[in-house]
């Protein structure tokens, strides 16, 4: 198997994802904050008591309270002190763009990345996450679940985030759908069965290298 056909297998073994990240735009950009060092239930805890202060309008709601009404309502995601810093500056930037996330969706993918980059606190891998699943410009997300399959089903290892992004957008087409699917496929089988500790034995990808190499140990 070939990185070319790894999206194809993986829909094979886990069906269609579709989209994947659940919510609107507005709770997608949330969540991909309050996601970081986290897992996902702690996300939905933390996402339900802002939608419950926020019955509507969430992100002009949540840039009008304070630093500390936020850390309280985000608390089950943990860091609530760090993440709602976090929150906030994202929440002044796109308040500097009169929270228009429709015409933030017509700027070039490469321009509205570099506005997110250099927000405090917001990293390649929450940007990529707000302008594919929220913004739905296509742009490749990495995160561990994807650098850990790589490295043991083809032994591609890179030092650069973006040497990563690139290896899948070079090797795929451009797109939303794609892209969107392609990750959550990634990250399913990570859970599945390429743990931290993996699950060989039951994993349907027999032409890993990582797999054939603890088989013949």
């Amino acid at each position: 198997m070939t990185l070319n056909s790894l999206y194809e297998r993986l829909k094979e073994i886990h069906g269609p994802q579709g989209k994947w990240w659940p919510g609107t735009a507005e709770e997608v950009i949330v969540s991909a904050v309050l996601t970081q060092n986290t897992n996902w239930k702690n996300v939905e805890k933390a996402l339900e008591n802002l939608k419950n202060a926020c019955k509507n309008d969430l992100l002009r709601c949540l840039s009008k309270m304070s630093l500390e009404e936020i850390s309280l309502l985000i608390k089950p995601a943990g860091f609530y002190n760090i993440k709602a810093k976090r929150l906030k500056n994202l929440l002044d930037w796109i308040k500097n763009h009169d929270y228009n996330l429709e015409a933030m969706k017509t700027k070039n993918v490469n321009e509205i990345r570099n506005e997110l980059l250099s927000i405090n606190g917001i990293g390649k891998e929450t940007t990529d996450s707000i302008i594919l699943y929220a913004l739905e410009l296509p742009i490749f997300v990495i995160d561990s679940y994807t650098r850990r399959l790589l490295e043991r089903i083809f032994e591609i290892k890179f030092k650069e985030y973006d040497e990563y992004r690139k290896l899948f957008e070079d090797t795929y087409p451009k797109g939303v759908t794609l892209y969107q699917e392609f990750h959550g496929l990634i990250v399913e089988h990570a859970k599945i069965f390429c743990k931290t500790k993996p699950d060989c034995l039951t994993c349907p990808i027999n032409d890993c290298k990582y797999k054939k190499k603890a088989f013949e140990k």
